[in-house]
């Protein structure tokens, strides 16, 4: 059944047919595969809005929660841009897809929109022209979605330049323009099959009550767009509006706050064809999104899956201590505690400086070591003590390994940070330890190193030109009898450990790598951080080389 056929006049009909919304979990190939091989009771799956050209977006932090079930987000339409989405929706095609398709797709011309509906069309099933965007940077987005004569030009512009298109185009609008059912009416009369509807309520400012500073990074002084529960009523009076505006023949694809049964019938009655969930699956584990969309569908308990916590509130530290190590690596002490364990991990957050993700090396006193990197940590490093910063989390989930007599720990770069907290946990299981630490270069005592030699025996490898070195120590009599091997440290570095160890006879499921892939949300909403169909900021950082095999993981 194609798209239309199954959407035109669903309303009337009341089945619910579930999507995902364009921004939210099925932002990369991995997690489109994953929502259309595991869950099945969602029936269309909606891409990031892709552009011509690649978008970095905003940087972090990128979304709030004020209050549980409520979020801010200021994205920044971030996306891989033409080419690299096009490979990706051609090799998921190419492997079939159950799930109905729904391109979105962003511009800040006619000109650009007609060239993205001319290269996507052939792989869509939807084509979802993102008219509503409320952060976007001029010329996109809600600049062009507010503007009735606008946006009608637009679409009939795009018909003209493209009469074959076989994918219906649906305009997906702001409920912030105030004209909603004459824009509405007028992309319809002007050749679109539909309308989306609501993108997120806003901009509005939030700021954190600790500093009374501004959370979101962005352009517009820390505002950004609503969603969630509080977008709800928005949401369904905006689709009233629109049905009546256009009548019943346009398809109207419905989201904006659901998270129930009673929300997804509700959204139908209002005249939508099928109910977009967003903002509510970043409260619900990845094992439980069949489980979930099934009960909304079917008139199940959703509630028994969705998180009643608040995950993004945020935690003032004094610094204490800060000590440098070369020019690039800093370790600090701040005040407070934290109960991490391996596989676990926080954000540190600085007003107006920005966020990242941090493995926390110490729980007491809360240490972190940092390595200059990027923007946010070139800035980091001016931090001294006395100064206040802030966390989040604890996101991801403690380790899950096979207790062992022995173990050896590896690690490179600032992975060396997550050592002190599985050696930790070993020691409390009397595992004894060889720990093995490579650096660039041997000058003085490594950061962690008192911390690491309570645990066991510890090594430093210096690289002297080849990095990564410290593998070549790892020999078939250290990983000989009832022994484990943990690596922390970038990718490849990982991966080539596990493959020295399986080359000398190792088992896979006794090689434990830490994939600390890049998150920007840590709630399991921005889908960034997906690793072989598995999410770390949800699930925990650690997984078996035998695992991460099996699912193809791309370290």
């Amino acid at each position: 059944m194609d798209a239309r056929t199954l959407l035109k006049g669903n309303h009337k009909r009341g089945e619910i047919l579930t999507a995902t919304v364009s921004g939210v979990l099925t932002t990369k190939e991995e997690m489109i595969r994953l929502f259309d091989d595991d869950v099945p009771s969602v029936d269309i799956i909606t891409t990031k809005s892709f552009q011509v050209i690649p978008t970095p977006g905003n940087r972090e932090p990128v979304v709030c929660s004020p209050s549980p079930g409520n979020f801010g987000n200021s994205v920044g339409l971030r996306n891989p841009g033409m080419e690299e989405a096009l490979k990706e929706l051609e090799r998921l095609r190419k492997k079939g897809l159950r799930a109905v398709l729904n391109v979105s797709l962003a511009a800040d011309s006619p000109e650009n929109f007609i060239t993205l509906v001319k290269a996507f069309d052939p792989l869509a099933d939807i084509l979802e022209l993102n008219f509503s965007c409320p952060h976007a940077a001029a010329g996109f987005g809600a600049s062009i979605g507010s503007d009735k004569a606008t946006a009608a030009d637009y679409v009939r512009r795009i018909n003209e330049a493209y009469p074959e298109r076989k994918s219906p185009l649906i305009i997906k609008l702001t409920p912030n323009a105030e004209d909603l059912a004459g824009i509405a009416k007028a992309v319809i009369d002007a050749g679109a099959d539909g309308i989306a509807a609501i993108n997120t309520v806003g901009p509005k400012l939030y700021t954190e009550p600790h500093s009374g500073a501004p959370i979101l990074n962005n352009r517009l002084g820390g505002k950004g767009g609503a969603s969630g529960e509080w977008v709800k009523e928005d949401a369904l009076r905006c689709i009233k509006i629109i049905r009546d505006a256009v009548g019943d023949d346009p398809i109207i694809l419905g989201m904006g706050g659901v998270s129930s049964h009673q929300d997804a019938v509700n959204m139908l009655s209002a005249g939508a064809d099928s109910v977009g969930v967003g903002s509510a699956l970043s409260r619900v584990m990845p094992s439980d999104y069949e489980a979930f969309f099934h009960a909304l569908k079917t008139g199940g308990d959703t509630s028994f899956y969705l998180s009643a916590d608040n995950a993004m509130e945020y935690t003032p530290h004094t610094v204490l201590t800060r000590e440098m190590h070369g020019d690039d690596v800093m370790v600090i002490t701040v005040t407070g505690k934290v109960s991490c364990s391996p596989g676990e991990f926080v954000f540190i957050w600085v007003p107006g400086m920005g966020e990242k993700p941090f493995s926390v090396a110490v729980n007491e006193p809360l240490t972190f070591l940092i390595k200059k990197r990027g923007i946010f940590t070139s800035a980091f490093f001016g931090i001294k003590p006395g100064d206040t910063i802030y966390t989040r989390g604890l996101y991801g989930r403690p380790m899950v390994y096979e207790k062992t007599a022995r173990a050896l720990l590896i690690g490179g770069g600032t992975g060396a940070a997550v050592l002190p907290l599985i050696a930790e946990k070993l020691s409390e299981d009397g595992t004894v330890m060889d720990i093995r630490v490579g650096v660039v270069h041997k000058d003085g005592k490594d950061p962690l190193e008192d911390v690491l030699s309570s645990y066991g025996h510890y090594t430093s490898v210096a690289d002297d030109g080849k990095p990564g070195r410290v593998l070549d120590t790892i020999t078939e009599a250290d990983l000989s009898g009832d022994t484990a091997l943990y690596v922390v440290g970038p990718g490849k570095m990982m991966e080539k450990a596990a493959m020295r160890a399986e080359e000398l006879g190792f088992p896979a499921e006794r090689i434990y790598l830490s994939m600390e892939k890049n998150t920007m949300c840590g709630i399991g909403m921005c889908g960034e951080c997906v690793c072989g169909g598995h999410l770390p900021c949800k699930e925990g950082t650690f997984f078996t080389w035998k695992t991460l095999k099996e699912n193809n993981a791309e370290l």
